[in-house]
């Protein structure tokens, strides 16, 4: 497995690969991998001859005050994951590799950001379309792997792919989660021993939800009210947004008669926020 640190050392591996006729395989990822992470190395390691893991916090991502110089990095643990799951190459930047002095170019959309965590987060989807393009145009990929806990992303990403006309496929893989129902997340880490034990109540709230679309309810307010009273029940004091959106346009609905996307992103004290989801067909 080899880790290159500059755009040139990746394209000079890809190119080698392309003529030998592989076709590759990118998991995009901020690093502190766990589970969930891994699962997407799998399921790229079945679709494609190479893959590529992609390391790097995206400052362009973060907006003001949060958590971008306290987010988990630790490179040689992450490689050593890799590695033992078969892992071909890391790109692993430096800010300067992606964002050379006078960068100016950025990818955006109007839609599908404005709700869920496009609300709170206005800078956010700019920064991961940019970034996501530059992986893009660096990697060559013929196939790209997303984790569905980040729904609103994965919508955006393929969205991008579609409108712009880019030549990847794009798949979504499933949320990996804790025995306890705790989606995956390497903002986990920064959960208190009191915090990652309330943290599992975002699940349940919304596995009460499902259930209660499961018996016929159509009104999304009243499953909003129940998981949001449910979440607060244990004493979690700020809940970002719980939604239910159109599961293609992404915007909130009156009535429940097509398919959905229910989400949900809950700040646990003052450690992380943290973000979940589930999809419902009628």
């Amino acid at each position: 497995m080899k880790i290159c640190k500059t755009v040139k050392e990746v394209k000079k591996e890809i190119k080698k690969w392309k003529a030998e006729g592989d076709t590759i395989g990118l998991v995009p990822t901020m690093g502190w991998l766990h589970e969930g992470h891994l699962s997407l190395i799998k399921n790229a390691k079945k679709g494609s001859d190479k893959v590529v893991v992609s390391i790097f916090v995206n400052p362009m991502q973060f907006g003001p005050g949060e958590d971008y110089d306290s987010y988990p990095r630790d490179l040689k643990r992450d490689a050593k994951l890799c590695d033992k799951k078969g892992v071909d190459l890391i790109f692993a930047p430096e800010v300067d590799e992606m964002y050379p002095d006078g960068f100016c170019s950025y990818v955006d959309m109007n839609g599908l950001t404005g709700e869920l965590c496009g609300k709170s987060r206005p800078i956010h989807f700019r920064g991961v379309q940019t970034v996501v393009n530059k992986l893009f145009n660096i990697v060559e990929p013929n196939n790209a792997y997303f984790g569905e806990k980040d729904a609103q992303q994965l919508a955006v990403i393929k969205r991008m792919v579609k409108d712009l006309n880019m030549n990847v496929k794009i798949t979504g893989c499933p949320i990996i989660r804790e025995d306890d129902g705790l989606a995956k997340s390497s903002r986990n880490s920064y959960l208190t021993p009191e915090e990652r034990a309330l943290a599992p109540i975002i699940h349940q709230a919304l596995d009460l939800g499902k259930d209660m679309l499961k018996k016929g309810e159509r009104n999304p307010q009243k499953v909003i009210d129940a998981i949001s009273e449910k979440i607060l029940s244990v004493g979690v004091t700020k809940i970002d947004y719980v939604s239910i959106v159109d599961a293609l346009s992404l915007k909130p609905v009156d009535k429940i008669e097509s398919d959905i996307l229910c989400a949900c992103a809950v700040y646990m004290g003052n450690s992380a926020r943290l973000i979940d989801n589930f999809s419902f067909e009628v």
